[in-house]
């Protein structure tokens, strides 16, 4: 059980696609999400397709007693996790900022902001009693440039670009590794959760451009965490190739 890595959000996305990726390279793992019947599916798939083990915590990150309880009972051979992966996250709505609602925004500094902090507080410890670890927290290029109607959703991901530098800098001393993964478009259930199951304007989304697959930042997020131990990635955007800025797209006609 020397090579355990922990993925929040594993249900569906970038998170699963994580889970395949990691578990086809040997690595035991550690998922979570809100979904109890995903989990299992996920597990009982992938444990049967390699030789490793799964450990399933169900549990919403905006949640901080739900969290705490999960790692406080986590099993010593679950102890030693190499690699935390703070993939939970969502959007929710995408109105101008007068007219959006208040529980939206709840929802996505909840989730995306304090479900982040909960879990890395967790976990945290155990990577310095092993005086090692890699931390890598889920951004968006909506991190790095705000636009029209993102209003609290680019908040709540700047303010992951944030933490994620301050994780940087005051883990060091702990040899803790900490890297900022910052996606633009990515094809998965994202549209769908951020327009409420409005699969039309979902699917607009996407028209016109082929966007990144799960699969894409699965491998970004794969090589990353393979490096040498003296080298660390800190911080990566990636979008597809038709996709220069948060709200630029050379589309096809």
């Amino acid at each position: 059980m020397d090579k355990i890595i922990l993925i929040t959000g594993a249900t569906s996305g970038i998170g699963e696609a994580c889970a395949k990726k990691f578990a086809a390279a040997g690595y035991n793992l550690i998922i979570t999400g809100r979904r109890a019947d995903r989990l299992q599916q996920l597990k009982t798939t992938l444990e049967a397709e390699h030789a490793i083990q799964i450990l399933t915590l169900q549990f919403d990150v905006q949640n901080r007693t739900a969290v705490a309880a999960a790692f406080a009972s986590l099993p010593a051979k679950w102890q030693n996790i190499s690699i935390l992966l703070n993939n939970a996250g969502l959007a929710a709505g995408r109105d101008s900022f007068e007219d959006a609602d208040m529980d939206d925004w709840e929802t996505m500094l909840n989730t995306n902001v304090h479900g982040l902090l909960y879990v890395s507080k967790a976990v945290v410890p155990l990577m310095i009693a092993q005086k090692k670890g890699h931390i890598v927290n889920m951004g968006s290029i909506a991190g790095k440039e705000v636009y029209q109607n993102g209003n609290v959703y680019c908040a709540s991901k700047f303010a992951v670009d944030a933490i994620n530098k301050a994780m940087r800098i005051d883990l060091l001393k702990h040899h803790i590794k900490v890297t900022g993964i910052h996606p633009g478009a990515v094809e998965t259930e994202f549209a769908l959760i951020r327009f409420k199951g409005d699969e039309a304007k979902a699917n607009a989304t996407y028209n016109g451009i082929t966007p990144l697959t799960p699969t894409d930042i699965a491998d970004t997020i794969f090589y990353c965490t393979q490096l040498p131990a003296h080298v660390c990635i800190n911080d990566l955007v990636i979008t597809c190739t038709q996709q220069a800025s948060a709200s630029y797209f050379s589309k096809d006609a």
